[in-house]
């Protein structure tokens, strides 16, 4: 099926990681041309950006606005925008024991982080009059995660209130413009490696249906679907989770 995504250009962010660069591979099999982003791993992106054929590179701190405005600068005029970089924390710190220091950095990383992209983007979809923005959140963000509170409060910010006020916002200079939204669950990639243990593999995927853990392509595939005006174009203010039928409840026993 067409995606329409020939010789379209599509920025995503944190394609240094396991999703992100999932999310390159996938926009650039259907003919885009890919910016790769990156933060701290300018490696694994030339690297990505070479397999690619030639994608441009840019290094940003997503937390930083004179630094988002040069990567937008610096990417030119773009059709797609995947929002995908994210920090996790991986200490288990219950509420009562978490560091203002964390709280912050976390919602830096993660909140303020989509904010900026999003703010950039938006930015040249009002000059140019159309674009599709996809923002990254978490089943966190859906279900909460204990230990893990801070991470949980930025991605709910993410796909809740920063997606539907956005996709209220943008018809107001492109009224065919979309912002939609994916929500990972456990996924194999840099970020989880070493967390996923056949203990806590058990453990986790016994609140899904789908008893097993995501690999990056079947989230950067949903990326590319909401992405696409051919596929998606009535579709926006959406999250579609992709944690294979996961609920806040036990649905197997041991």
């Amino acid at each position: 099926m067409d995606t329409g995504l020939q010789g379209r250009r599509v920025l995503v962010t944190g394609a240094s990681g396991g999703i992100g660069s999932a999310c390159a591979r996938a926009f650039a099999i259907e003919g885009a041309g890919v910016v790769v982003h990156y933060h701290r791993g300018r490696e694994r992106a030339e690297v990505l950006a070479d397999e690619l054929g030639g994608a441009s590179v840019v290094g940003a701190d997503l937390t930083n606005e004179a630094e988002v405005d040069r990567l937008f600068a610096a990417a030119g005029p773009l059709d797609v925008c995947a929002a995908v970089a994210g920090v996790w924390p991986r200490e288990d710190l219950p509420v009562w024991e978490l560091p203002l220091e964390r709280w912050r950095h976390t919602l830096d990383a993660n909140l303020t982080a989509s904010f900026l992209t999003a703010r950039g983007f938006l930015r040249g979809v009002a000059e140019r009059g159309h674009g599709s923005l996809v923002l990254v959140g978490s089943t966190a963000g859906i279900f909460g995660e204990a230990g893990h509170a801070d991470y949980a409060a930025a991605k709910s910010a993410v796909v809740q209130g920063l997606l539907l006020s956005l996709k209220n916002e943008v018809v107001r200079v492109a009224p065919r413009a979309r912002v939609n939204a994916v929500c990972p669950g456990w996924t194999y990639s840099p970020m989880t490696r070493g967390e996923v243990d056949d203990e806590v593999l058990d453990r986790v995927t016994a609140t899904m249906a789908l008893r097993k853990i995501a690999e990056p392509e079947d989230v950067a595939r949903q990326v590319v679907v909401l992405a696409s005006d051919e596929l998606s174009g009535h579709v926006t203010g959406q999250v579609v989770v992709v944690a294979g039928g996961m609920e806040g409840r036990l649905l197997h026993s041991k």
